[in-house]
């Protein structure tokens, strides 16, 4: 009966914020119906905020930030307070009462903006915004005034009657604005010369104005509005050109922006977020990379316009790590790491909201360079393929990664050179110039049975499979590397050219010497030979040896023996980076072979195979130390030597892991709904 209930209660809860998700105005009111469902159990009213630990900033919470209980990377203590527009009744449980209306001077004292009201009444401001009218006011808090340099708060509170005064005004909007009315991107002209506040209402429930982040919204007053933010703001006259143009920490930046012809850009209308790199992130890059760059109009305007997103973003908007579209095409990862703004994952900005009247400048101290601005070399050097990149420079190549020809390489992952030589011989020379193809390609333009011709002269073949794209025995492991004038594929092996047929495989590897004996006298010589596509999972001499006399002898019947290695031949080429866990081939004989992968090793039959990927011009050769046997006759006899203790161990474990996982995922589930929570004096505290 009781797990029912949990159930029912769930159930009810997912309905509740569908339901309430689709009645939601604005991404604001959304995160505020599900703090109100998140804090319901505590009464009326009552709203779940979250508080980055160490910190005062508290953030009305969305279900993501309630699951992970975490802002900006760090640790959240959930309290349960009075959601906007209401208060606690002595004796009842939640926040049963609306606040009283007044008008605003009186409210910004009801909502504890006191210096607020301070300034106001020192700026003889008080009767204004006690009188008749319908005003918005977006009051700083208490901290935001004490957040202000000196200098500056010297300057406002020594000429009360004008700067204060004025300072105050532009906070001030002539008309009730309610948080539905605050539309992103919007602009009002303010109390102060008619200059605009400007708007930004992002999706996930942030508001700002002028970057500053409403903490306290809709307290309604009976002469207007009004919202706290959580810094003092100031007038936006400039566009971010102009900005860029009068600050000596961006000299660099504004040279570069007129040699690419962006000035028109930053100059226009728009809503622009400039990642702007200061004098010194240009000298942290090498002097050749940057003169190279700054002496190539198209390298140097796609360097700028990876430093530019698409839409505004100010620093408050970002609580977690968002992709977010640069006017370059590619994304740039934006996040924060608490106080700190992230790029990529760095910590690298140093100066944020620089707000303009087309777009906001936040000051980086490190250049981002995009691909589409690298050398093949850079793109080489700047990856996870550093294996690769010493021995394309050891072979002689750089010529080949620095210049404008255009090519493409392979670059194999650092394991795919595991337990291998990395002595540079001329073989090894030879076999690098073969991952070096002759045009740039883009792996979306590849097709089954292309041919790409390599500056060794090899014409390697393209191979596609449900779930991967392989050039010979390598299959492209990560997306391409799209560099200035050359491409980069990272693939996750040594690409391994065909050498011969099946046929000539076999007989050049000793392994192999009974194998070729058998196909020899089960007259399977010339379909080996011939084209196709075949896959051989080749029994070495060590499989032919473990077999049971019983069953040797059975194979002096040719029939008997061309049976058998036909159903070690699958109908269809495979490489191993195709196959998946569940992968099935049709042998030329027999049942279908059951292929899969653990632990980076593919199975057939459950049988390992000790090496794969044997290039052949007619297919592909992996070899196998055991003789395969449908699984049917496994099952039935229990043949226990073909069973591998690690395939045995994984299934024990998979079965394991399930199970622990869900008697920890049904509590968890259940949290949010039972978790014990307790009441301290007139707060609530999550446990």
């Amino acid at each position: 009966m009781g797990r029912e209930m949990k159930r029912l209660t769930l159930f009810a809860l997912a309905i509740t914020l569908i339901a309430t998700g689709f009645a939601a105005k604005t991404p604001y009111q959304a995160v505020l119906q599900h703090s109100r469902i998140r804090g319901r159990t505590h009464g009326p009213n009552v709203c779940a905020m979250q508080k980055i630990q160490g910190t005062d900033k508290k953030y009305f919470t969305n279900c993501k930030q309630w699951y992970h209980r975490k802002i900006c990377g760090k640790p959240t203590v959930v309290s349960y307070e009075c959601c906007p527009g209401y208060e606690k009744v002595i004796g009842e449980k939640g926040c049963p009462a609306a606040l009283p209306l007044v008008n605003i001077y009186k409210t910004l004292g009801v909502v504890g903006a006191t210096t607020t009201k301070m300034y106001s009444e020192r700026a003889k401001l008080q009767e204004e915004i006690e009188g008749p009218g319908s005003f918005t006011f977006f009051a700083p808090s208490n901290e935001a005034w004490a957040a202000l340099s000196t200098e500056i708060l010297d300057a406002l509170v020594s000429n009360v009657n004008i700067e204060l005064l004025n300072a105050l005004h532009y906070h001030m909007i002539n008309k009730r604005l309610t948080s539905d009315d605050l539309k992103h991107g919007a602009s009002f002209p303010s109390m102060y010369q008619d200059f605009d506040v400007h708007i930004h209402h992002y999706s996930n429930g942030i508001v700002t104005v002028n970057c500053a982040r409403l903490v306290k919204t809709d307290q309604h007053a009976t002469n207007g509005i009004v919202h706290v933010v959580d810094r003092v703001i100031t007038a936006i006259t400039n566009n971010v050109n102009s900005l860029i143009d009068t600050d000596d920490d961006l000299d660099t930046l504004r040279t570069a922006v007129a040699a690419a012809g962006l000035t028109n850009l930053l100059e226009n209308e728009g809503s622009y977020t400039i990642f702007a790199p200061t004098n010194e992130a240009f000298e942290k890059i090498p002097p050749e990379t940057l003169t190279r760059i700054l002496g190539d109009p198209v390298a140097l305007k796609d360097l700028l316009n990876y430093h530019i997103l698409k839409n505004l973003h100010c620093s408050e908007s970002i609580v977690a790590g968002t992709p977010l579209e640069t006017l370059q095409g590619t994304v740039l990862e934006v996040g924060c790491d608490g106080e700190e703004m992230t790029i990529n994952g760095k910590a690298i900005v140093t100066q944020r909201d620089k707000l303009g009247t087309n777009g906001v400048i936040h000051y980086v101290n490190e250049l981002l360079i995009p691909d589409s601005a690298k050398t093949l070399l850079e793109l080489v050097e700047g990856s996870v393929v550093t294996t690769a990149s010493k021995l394309f420079k050891d072979a002689g190549l750089t010529d080949h990664l620095i210049g404008s020809e255009a090519v493409t390489l392979l670059a194999p992952l650092n394991d795919a050179f595991k337990d291998k030589s990395l002595a540079m011989t001329p073989d090894l020379k030879k076999l690098l110039r073969n991952h070096i193809l002759k045009e740039k390609f883009s792996s979306k333009s590849l097709y089954h049975g292309q041919e790409l011709e390599t500056l060794g002269g090899l014409k390697l073949r393209v191979f596609v499979f449900r779930n991967s794209l392989c050039i010979e025995n390598a299959c492209i492991a990560a997306h391409d590397k799209n560099g200035r004038y050359a491409n980069m594929f990272i693939v996750d092996q040594i690409v391994a050219p065909p050498m011969g047929t099946v046929m000539d495989v076999l007989k050049a590897d000793d392994r192999f010497s009974t194998l070729v004996g058998a196909i020899q006298r089960a007259g399977l010589t010339e379909l080996l030979n011939k084209k196709g596509t075949y896959t051989f999972f080749a029994p070495t001499n060590a499989a032919f040896s473990a077999m049971p006399p019983a069953d040797l002898n059975k194979l002096m019947n040719p029939k008997e023996l061309a049976n058998l290695l036909r159903y070690h031949i699958g109908e269809e080429f495979l490489v191993s980076g195709a196959v998946t866990s569940h992968t099935r081939m049709k042998p030329l004989t027999g049942d279908k072979l059951e292929l899969g992968t653990r632990n980076s090793t593919v199975y057939v039959n459950r049988v390992p195979v000790v090496e794969t990927d044997l290039m052949a011009t007619n297919g592909v050769v992996h070899a196998v130390d055991v003789i395969i046997k449908p699984l049917h006759l496994l099952a039935t006899h229990l043949d226990l030597q073909h069973f591998s203790c690690a395939a045995v161990y994984g299934r024990v474990r998979e079965l394991s892991d399930f199970i622990k996982n869900i008697l920890i995922c049904v509590p968890k589930m259940n949290e949010g709904l039972t978790g014990l929570e307790r009441h301290e004096g007139g707060s609530w505290v999550s446990n």
